[in-house]
């Protein structure tokens, strides 16, 4: 085995310290210059409504077999090693490190007579939770994170404060995986109580008003052997009253006629009720079921008994119950429904729908406090009870704002506020007043003067307008040299805002463009904004991604072999798909933890959950559509693939780790031209969330670095990394 890799590590020296790669990457009929790991193929054949397909790397579906983990060990020695050769690389990850090195906040909330916030002072790989009784109070650690683990992979994944303030539930996620424990901790001592919650996914935790014990949600006791990849049906809630067993908890309601559907439980801040929000799969579209919990024996009662518009809590009125909804609003407005006549007659608007996106509301000190995207750039507005409008919150510029919790008889909130230049500060608003002021703003290794960022529209292929963000230094020359990197997501109906990072900042250090689209699939706009990218019109998202590709280098930002793309999960399609319909477009692929393979998604933990957004390949008609575009089934051999370096992770129970291993294997075959097809794949990691700092700041430089030899970077002007060889 060492002298196998010994060969393998000069057969990368020969091909990569040369001038080889220099040269076209995609020059038709010249070789791969890295020879791979063999991934063999079987014999096997699916027929889908008539037609059939191939699926030869089906094997790699089977994480724990001995020929994939074998496949896995080969690959990570091939992409190390050529990652190894990239001079840039270490320079890269000691400039990653010191722009991360810098303090950061969560927003502060208040429950029980004290303050809750998480900080991170630089470099730890999981941020501390603090309390404190005053805003002029000594912060006290209440959770450390990173003592759970010595390599920082366990995470705090969740938490709510009983209303008493005594009592912590907390949960917490191993490797990055979707299962979560969740434990409760004596606030006043620090200490852990005996309470034990197991197999926990997708759920947060709602507490009694007497702080006796809360709501989760569940599944069943899944196969230890196969619980990363079996799919998880069946949600039910419970209720778990402190100091007794799990095996004790009250089951509170379960479909067992509807296997697909979820709950989450939430109470109203009176006390008086359990709001059920039920799901089915990702589509924004709930019913919203109730329980009067001063009540013995009460029943779960419905209050929207269909799944046709997103319903979101915000506070009540005894029995009249305040939501934001996209009913008969596809840009959201805010409605009161009285529980003791809810005809949809009788409902009433609040506030009603406007030419901008309403994405979260909140009651404060009596008043409205509602948050919106104008064009993908966070507005704040505050309205009475009655749905006046009283002001807008006077924001720092452009960016994107979080936070704002809050209950009916405070007097004070907290939120964050961010762009692509400016680190994530924490502000506190005054309701009575009315203004803001500082609460924590941490100082970062750079100057935000020497940025600019403009927003940006283009034409898709169908006519629609479609907003980017352009960031880089100042005074960039439209000359098409600039390396640039595309990012998008168009999914979910999840939107992109501006956002600082440390790794995009290093990006812009190096001389690169970064480039956000805000495509259609997500919830810039609404729900039609959305729709438009779902299902039978998925083609949409891409032709969007495209055409901002196209914008770029028509208008000489930068030109197709300086072009790197990337994205992560429905993200990872984007890229996919891009790539295997355009590879004349782009230098570079960064697809990373996608969702590859679009015939058999759903068969995989809660992938079926996906089917609102994608459809099935068990429908005729879907399937016509998502064979047209699956990632894995379009690339073509013989075919001229830009430089791709595929990430996943061992532990991602989300979007399993084979849609990866079967696209890098079936690239590799099909790659016509000398630019390499990678896959790089993180143990004991997951699908993103809670990945510790260290590991992000590896895979980051890995990336960098990765791009800085595809498009031939010139290094040498970034001072904190081109001076080091």
């Amino acid at each position: 085995m060492q002298m196998r890799q010994a060969t393998l590590v000069a057969s990368l020296l020969a091909a990569f310290c040369g001038n080889a790669f220099a040269q076209a990457a995609c020059t038709p009929g010249v070789a791969p210059a890295l020879a791979y790991p063999a991934s063999k193929k079987v014999d096997q054949v699916d027929n889908y409504h008539g037609t059939t397909v191939a699926d030869p790397y089906r094997w790699l579906e089977d994480a724990n077999s001995a020929d994939t983990k074998s496949w896995v060990e080969e690959q990570n020695k091939v992409t190390q090693a050529y990652l190894s050769q990239i001079p840039q690389r270490e320079a890269i990850k000691k400039r990653l490190t010191s722009l991360w090195n810098y303090e950061r906040y969560s927003v502060p909330y208040k429950e029980g007579g004290r303050y809750f916030y998480s900080r991170n002072d630089g470099l730890q790989n999981q941020s501390v939770l603090y309390t404190m009784k005053s805003l002029s109070d000594t912060p006290r650690v209440l959770l450390d994170p990173n003592k759970l683990a010595a390599d920082g992979t366990v995470a705090l994944s969740g938490m709510a404060v009983s209303p008493n303030g005594k009592l912590l539930a907390y949960g917490t996620a191993a490797s990055g995986s979707d299962w979560n424990e969740w434990r409760v901790r004596d606030i006043e001592t620090g200490k852990d109580t005996a309470d034990h919650i197991k197999w926990v996914k997708f759920s947060n935790t709602a507490w009694l008003a007497d702080s006796s014990g809360f709501f989760y949600s569940r599944y069943d006791e899944p196969n230890e052997a196969t619980k990363l990849a079996d799919v998880n049906y069946y949600q039910k809630l419970y209720f778990h009253k402190i100091g007794t067993p799990q095996s004790a908890d009250t089951l509170v309601y379960e479909r067992r006629d509807e296997k697909e559907w979820g709950f989450g439980g939430d109470v109203t801040d009176d006390g008086r009720y359990l709001v059920i929000t039920v799901t089915k799969g990702t589509a924004p579209k709930y019913r919203v079921f109730y329980k009067d919990l001063t009540k013995k024996d009460s029943k779960v009662t419905p209050l929207i008994d269909e799944f046709s518009a997103s319903w979101s809590l915000i506070d009540n009125d005894g029995p009249v119950f305040y939501f934001t909804t996209d009913k008969d609003a596809p840009r959201a407005r805010i409605v009161a429904i009285d529980t003791r006549n809810p005809a949809p007659s009788n409902w009433k608007v609040i506030v009603p729908e406007s030419k901008d996106t309403l994405t979260g509301a909140n009651i404060i000190d009596n008043k409205i406090v509602a948050e919106y995207l104008a064009d993908a750039k966070s507005v704040v507005r505050v309205y009475d009870l009655k749905g006046k409008h009283l002001r807008d919150l006077d924001l720092p510029g452009i960016g994107t704002v979080g936070g704002l919790p809050g209950k009916r008889g405070d007097s004070e909130t907290f939120y964050s506020f961010a762009s692509f230049t400016n680190p994530t500060t924490i502000y506190r608003y005054d309701m009575k007043t009315g203004k803001s002021s500082v609460f924590r703003q941490p100082k970062v290794d750079f100057n935000p003067a020497d940025y600019e960022t403009r927003q940006q529209f283009f034409t898709s292929r169908d006519g629609t307008k479609v907003p980017m963000f352009i960031v880089s230094k100042k005074g960039l020359k439209l000359d098409g040299s600039n390396p640039t990197y595309l990012y998008g997501y168009g999914g979910f109906n999840i939107s992109l805002t501006p956002a600082f990072s440390p790794a995009n900042l290093a990006w812009m250090e190096m001389g690169g463009v970064y480039v956000l689209a805000n495509l259609r699939g997500g919830g810039e706009y609404g729900e039609a904004w959305h729709e438009a990218g779902t299902k039978l019109q998925k083609q949409n998202v891409f032709d969007d991604f495209i055409g901002a590709a196209e914008w770029l280098v028509a208008n000489k930002v930068t030109s197709p072999s300086k072009l790197a793309i990337g994205g992560g999960s429905n993200g990872g399609l984007l890229v996919g798909a891009a790539m295997t319909q355009r590879p004349d477009l782009f230098g570079a692929a960064l697809p990373a933890v996608g969702v590859m393979d679009m015939l058999r998604f759903h068969k995989f933990t809660i992938g079926w959950a996906w089917t609102s957004d994608y459809g099935s390949s068990e429908n005729p008609d879907e399937f016509k559509a998502l064979v047209k575009y699956s990632p894995l089934h379009n690339l073509k051999a013989g075919t001229c693939y830009p430089a791709t370096m595929v990430t996943t992770a061992d532990h991602d129970d989300r979007v399993v780790p084979a849609h990866s291993f079967k696209f890098a294997a079936a690239a590799q075959a099909a790659q016509s031209g000398a630019a390499p097809v990678l896959i790089r794949i993180e143990t004991k990691a997951g699908h993103g969330a809670g990945k510790p700092t260290t590991k992000q700041i590896e895979e980051v430089a890995d990336k960098w670095g990765f791009l800085s030899r595809a498009l031939q970077m010139d290094l040498s002007a970034a001072p904190q990394i081109g001076a080091s060889k």
